[in-house]
């Protein structure tokens, strides 16, 4: 199963951001487009329009392009680059994840805006072992629980929470749930909610709702399949 897409959505998410709030905006395109090795005129004809509107963007003299227009030269860029085996792409990926590897977390997102739990566990098939599904969060991440655990130190675990921990944390082919819970328990940050998949909330191990109930963490059990859990995410327009 192909982490890429999740890499693809977080890289756009930085570009985007970092072109949007730069005080020199045509700058951070011109840097962009440039690390993508593209040149103006094939990044012209692709969102078609002629060369001299990206001329004019990069160098300031056409006023800065909306967060609209950045989004398209973006996906843009990071199409071109993905038709080329995208190998930009996995390139400042690996520095976004600084080497955690692709059977580790298979996604990870941000919201734009905050995602309220029950939509989301809702979207999923979950059903609810303990906590308040009253809450709202601001992205998810969907790891390999067996190999984040076996593989990441307690830094590295840090990153499964992308840029925010009011988040979901998605642990696959889970046996008790009891050791997601363990690993959170030692590390200092601590997930607005975790979803268990795989297993039933009647064969959850009782001493993972105990550790919930000290973290305040929402826990949710779900057997869809990872693929489709990863699907049902993507194609959520929130």
């Amino acid at each position: 199963m192909s982490m890429k897409s999740g890499l693809r959505n977080q890289l756009a998410e930085k570009m985007a951001g970092e072109i949007t709030l730069s005080d020199l905006p045509g700058l951070a395109l011109k840097k962009w487009r440039m690390n993508f090795e593209i040149a103006p005129g094939v990044l012209s004809e692709r969102l078609g329009v002629s060369p001299s509107v990206i001329s004019d963007y990069e160098s300031g003299r056409r006023k800065s392009p909306g967060t609209a227009v950045v989004g398209k030269i973006v996906d843009t860029l990071l199409a071109i680059d993905e038709e080329n085996d995208g190998k930009h792409i996995q390139k400042f990926s690996t520095m976004l994840f600084s080497n955690i590897k692709d059977d580790v977390i298979y996604d990870i997102h941000e919201y734009a805006a905050a995602v309220p739990l029950k939509d989301f566990c809702d979207a999923i098939g979950c059903s609810l072992l303990c906590g308040s599904t009253d809450q709202v969060i601001f992205g998810y991440t969907v790891v390999n629980s067996l190999n984040a655990i076996m593989q990441l130190s307690s830094d590295e675990f840090n990153r499964i929470y992308g840029w925010s921990t009011e988040r979901a944390v998605v642990f696959t082919n889970v046996s008790t749930g009891k050791s997601p819970m363990v690993a959170i328990r030692v590390t200092p940050f601590k997930p607005r909610c975790v979803v268990l998949q795989g297993i039933d909330t009647a064969d959850v191990h009782p001493i993972v709702e105990k550790m919930a109930e000290r973290d305040h963490i929402t826990v949710m059990c779900t057997m869809l399949e990872i693929d489709k859990i990863v699907h049902a995410l993507r194609e959520k327009e929130w």
